[in-house]
């Protein structure tokens, strides 16, 4: 699908407006606004998938003994208060990794007179914000295709993310992006960000390793409200953000119902992708608040929706 040339482009913010952006969203601390510490602060608190029994230090949970639990998991001074037997449960530690992926392609660039900002800079923008709660709770990040890519925790890595997401595009970019084949920790989470509007079918050999390695994840399908809506009447041409497609035509309103389901199809496609793999789909315009994508995805990262 192509984007049509009425556009604009907002200057670049570079990673220190990139960072201080997701931040005001993901909750960070000072010198970070108030705001964002209690919106993650709500976030974390019991939503995120760590929050089960297993290994760890920290109490969790009583639970009524069922038979087949050994005697030695009794707390008997529980137990005590009542006419049943109860286990101790602790939290499960072990951290989880999640490799998150942005498309960089040219199509991302794509932004409609009056909007703010580009679906790119919208996807790297949430993409930071998930990783800081991500990294908050203790989890590993790395970010796909960059020099972050190797799964680690921490401010640094923060930093890194923050670099390679508010750096300079790269010159040999596609019209349409893929994820790389990256490397991807078994049993972990993948977020990938895109339009999503080149072939589908081009992220199957990254989607058949993340399913021979166990990982699940979500595809945020980022679309400027004009892809969604097609307000364009008359004569208007459209055009590739790399400028190797070109289409005019006199009547654009006349193609709204076929570029309407060409979409719908694009996303049926998406959506049977995301099925096979037990994955979900998360689609979020430019137009609309962030806060509430970053929840879902928090969400579902943690596996609770």
């Amino acid at each position: 699908m192509n984007q049509p040339v009425l556009r604009g482009r907002n200057k670049p913010q570079g990673p220190v407006g990139l960072r201080r952006d997701a931040e005001k969203i993901s909750g960070a601390l000072p010198p970070l606004l108030a705001e964002a510490e209690i919106l993650a602060a709500t976030v974390a608190m019991g939503v995120h998938g760590r929050k089960r029994s297993g290994h760890g230090e920290n109490f969790w949970q009583y639970r009524q003994a069922v038979p087949g639990d050994a005697r030695s998991t009794v707390d008997w001074r529980r137990s005590g208060r009542s006419d049943h037997q109860f286990i101790r449960e602790m939290e499960w530690e072990a951290a989880q990794t999640v490799s998150l992926w942005v498309d960089d392609a040219q199509s991302m660039d794509y932004r409609s007179e009056g909007t703010e900002r580009t679906k790119g800079e919208r996807a790297s923008l949430l993409a930071l914000a998930l990783a800081l709660l991500l990294v908050r709770g203790g989890e590993r990040v790395a970010l796909m295709g960059t020099a972050a890519a190797l799964a680690r925790g921490g401010r640094t890595q923060l930093n890194r993310m923050a670099m390679e997401l508010g750096g300079p595009p790269r010159e040999d970019r596609p019209d349409y992006g893929a994820p790389p084949a990256d490397y991807m920790a078994r049993g972990g989470r993948a977020v990938f960000f895109s339009d999503f509007l080149g072939d589908p079918d081009v992220m199957i050999p990254v989607l058949s390793h993340a399913a021979e390695r166990g990982v699940r994840g979500c595809f945020v399908q980022v679309l400027d409200e004009t892809e969604e809506v097609f307000p364009f009447d008359g004569r208007v041409v459209f055009q590739s953000m790399g400028g190797g497609t070109e289409f005019e035509t006199h009547r654009a309103r006349a193609l709204r119902d076929s570029y309407g389901k060409r979409l719908a199809e694009r996303r049926a496609r998406l959506e049977e992708l995301a099925r096979g793999l037990g994955w979900r789909v998360l689609t979020h315009r430019t137009s609309q608040v962030p806060r509430g994508a970053l929840l879902w995805l928090y969400m579902a990262v943690g596996e609770r929706i």
